[in-house]
């Protein structure tokens, strides 16, 4: 009898460990971002990349249901982010729509391209110092609102440096977006280290490779420097879904 209980409870042991290891995290995910992130150029919302971000996300053996809503705005800077704006309101209601309330709550952020500008978008030029200011106080706010939230924060992408649209980028711009990457990096260790496992670097391979493949991944503009790139097309935006949602894994695989 003894030797019967004794099989019995290291079954149940053996399924709970088993159930516990194989347990799928379902993801509730908020993309926040500009122009690129909301698929301006893009035929359809399903093309954008939170979208094929998702899809990609959708197909991962080891995460259960992924969820989402794309916050993204064209011309937006991290200005108009800022709590206290209508535009962080819809982030935040955004967020508390998701009825999966056990899921694992995500902000994707990916915004600098308007912040980089030399003229046009709101507060720009938005130096690196003022950039990442702002990204903290929209962090903070979050992970103080949302105490079982995380954010990933995603490089920003290339543009070409001759772009210029209703708002002037030029090369000048394309530095000051660079300069905001190591920003991002120094902010995510300094959360690493003080508040851990809430805060994330993303992507950080997009950048690159936009710049390498802009003729075939991005749409050809007509601005008042000539043809500009600056925004996917569907294979780029398919590509940069795929950069983030490989990044959001990967979070999710070794911290959850």
């Amino acid at each position: 009898m003894k030797r019967s209980f004794l099989f019995v409870a290291l079954l149940l042991f053996i399924g709970l460990v088993s159930f516990a290891q194989n347990r799928k995290p379902n993801l509730n995910i908020v993309f926040i971002g500009n122009s690129i992130t909301q698929g301006v150029q893009l035929a359809t919302p399903a093309d954008a990349p939170p979208a094929t971000a998702v899809a990609y996300l959708r197909q991962q053996k080891n995460l259960g249901t992924v969820e989402f809503s794309n916050q993204g705005h064209s011309g937006y800077t991290t200005l108009d982010f800022l709590p206290g704006t209508e535009t962080f309101a819809r982030v935040e209601d955004a967020a508390g729509a998701f009825t999966d309330k056990d899921a694992l709550l995500i902000f994707s952020m990916k915004l600098g391209t308007n912040d980089s500008a030399i003229q046009g978008p709101h507060g720009a030029p938005v130096s690196a110092d003022d950039y990442i200011k702002n990204v903290k106080t929209i962090a903070d706010k979050l992970l103080a609102d949302f105490p079982k939230g995380i954010i990933v924060l995603q490089h920003p992408i290339w543009y070409s440096p001759n772009t210029q649209n209703g708002a002037k980028y030029l090369q000048e711009g394309l530095n000051r977006l660079q300069s905001y990457v190591p920003k991002i990096d120094s902010l995510v260790a300094g959360y690493t280290a003080n508040n851990p496992n809430r805060v994330f670097v993303g992507d950080k391979k997009a950048f690159k490779y936009f710049k390498k493949h802009h003729l075939t991944h991005l749409t050809p503009e007509n601005g008042k420097q000539g043809i500009f790139y600056l925004h996917p097309n569907k294979q780029g935006a398919i590509v940069l879904g795929e950069f983030w949602g490989k990044a959001i894994n990967k979070v999710v695989k070794k911290n959850f």
